[in-house]
């Protein structure tokens, strides 16, 4: 890693950050006798703290965001480049490295044609949901208004994005939320009775079709997923769930939204996560890893069929979408986005990810038959999951302080792990990995080294 420019007065710097950062997802107490960790430099797989202390990062930046590593020059050059040129002007106009990544972009997703830009996950689904709120209000009198959501899925912070979260602790103190939304269960193979079926998947997507059925068919205007859940646990959609998935909205003319913001963008060795199980979403939304962190961008990408709903004379003053996100006209997006993109392309890092990914799951089966603690192993490409338990016969869960316990040993060890975190009142048992696409077997066996000492030092 490089070093500072210039040497820091790191006392002051944590002082400073103690007095007036509020950091996210963090209970604040324990900082008024222990320094924050603060990030000052990444290059390739690892980061360095303000100590000089350097970990590897096996979860992307904290939150699946990384896609490409630290340190890349050629990403920051041409967003040096591109602020230099043309800054921002709201996306009521357009710019030069928008146009060109939404070319770029579609042609990995055939049948998608229009490109919404805003700045995050959470805008980018707030966009979806407001489409087919006003889509309801064109032409069915705003009474196809609702939207179905799945357990254990994520799809943003916002209030109403939170209204569609299958996660209760992150709803918890927030309500009361938007109307309108109609959850359906989890497809997680593992917990469910009937799980060993070889027709389970078929049987967990017809909930939707219950759904669908007892809101109304009149009633619901979409149905928003995650091809892959991700805080919720790492859960793998079984063999037909998403193809009745896709028959079911067909056939009562439901939108099918896939929530990309985790999966995109190559981290389970395809473009998208979806692109696994043969569907044609309507809407697909995506954030963290367009960009690798490098800049703030969010995508709302829909098919020409429902971008043309929104046509009409100027005379029809509310006919067409009225929303606006102010950094979604910031260039710096599109511009990191569009070398992203080049990266990812120029060093075959889809089929990395996806061999990376076999191996990584062999490690983790390999510590799965080494732990007795370890019910579940799951994942695809560099997107994996351990499931902690208490019992395997009963697949009870551990308390959530062990994953705890057992991230914060690999953290000491100088490995950053990830787990589900403050999401349910008893699933919180989770170990989740999504290391970079350029991570090699090195990189994997040191993640799953201190996993192994991790899973050996603490106590359930």
């Amino acid at each position: 890693m490089k070093s500072s420019a210039a040497p820091l007065d790191n006392g002051h710097i944590i002082a400073s950050d103690k007095s007036h950062i509020w950091h996210h997802l963090s209970q604040h107490k324990p900082l008024l006798s222990a320094d924050p960790m603060l990030v000052v430099e990444g290059e390739g797989m690892r980061v360095r703290d303000i100590n000089g202390k350097t970990y590897l990062d096996a979860v992307s930046g904290g939150l699946w965001t990384v896609n490409v590593g630290y340190g890349r020059e050629s990403i920051a050059r041409a967003v040096y480049e591109q602020l230099l040129k043309m800054n921002y002007f709201a996306n009521s106009a357009g710019n030069i490295p928008g146009a060109q990544f939404a070319e770029r972009l579609l042609a990995k997703m055939p049948g998608l044609s229009r490109v919404y830009y805003s700045n995050s996950g959470s805008e980018a689904n707030e966009k979806a949901y407001k489409l087919v709120r006003q889509l309801a209000a064109l032409n069915n009198a705003g009474e196809k208004h609702k939207i179905i959501y799945r357990d254990r899925d994520y799809h943003g912070t916002t209030i109403t994005t939170l209204s569609s979260c299958g996660q209760s602790q992150r709803k918890d103190q927030y309500g009361p939320f938007t109307p309108g939304f109609v959850e359906i269960p989890d497809c997680l193979a593992y917990h469910a009775a009937n799980g060993d079926d070889p027709d389970y998947g078929v049987q967990a997507a017809r909930e939707l079709e219950k759904a669908v059925l007892r809101e109304g068919p009149d009633t619901v205007g979409a149905v928003v997923l995650e091809p892959i859940t991700a805080g919720g646990g790492v859960i793998i959609p079984p063999p037909g769930y998403f193809e009745t998935i896709q028959e079911i909205c067909r056939k009562y003319g439901v939108l099918l939204h896939i929530d990309e913001v985790v999966c995109g963008l190559g981290r389970t060795g395809k473009w998208f996560g979806y692109q696994h199980f043969g569907v044609e979403p309507d809407i697909v939304t995506m954030a963290k890893g367009i960009a690798s962190g490098y800049a703030a961008i969010s995508v709302t990408a829909t098919t020409e069929a429902l971008f043309s709903e929104f046509l009409a004379e100027p005379s029809e003053k509310l006919h067409y979408f009225r929303d606006v996100s102010t950094f979604g006209g910031c260039a710096a997006g599109p511009a990191a986005a569009l070398e992203n993109l080049r990266i990812i392309e120029a060093e075959n890092l889809l089929d990395n990810a996806a061999a990376m990914g076999d191996y990584l799951l062999d490690r983790l089966r390999e510590l799965q038959d080494k732990h007795e603690i370890i019910g579940d192993v799951r994942g695809k490409g560099l997107f994996a999951g351990a499931e902690l338990v208490a019992d395997r016969d009963s697949r009870a869960p551990v308390d959530e302080s062990v994953a705890a316990a057992v991230a914060a040993d690999c953290l000491r060890e100088g490995v950053i792990i990830g787990r589900t975190n403050r999401s349910f009142p008893q699933y919180n048992n989770t170990l989740c990995l999504s290391p970079a696409l350029i991570c090699g077997k090195d990189d994997i066996d040191e993640i799953v080294a201190a996993m192994d000492g991790a899973l050996g030092r603490v106590e359930v």
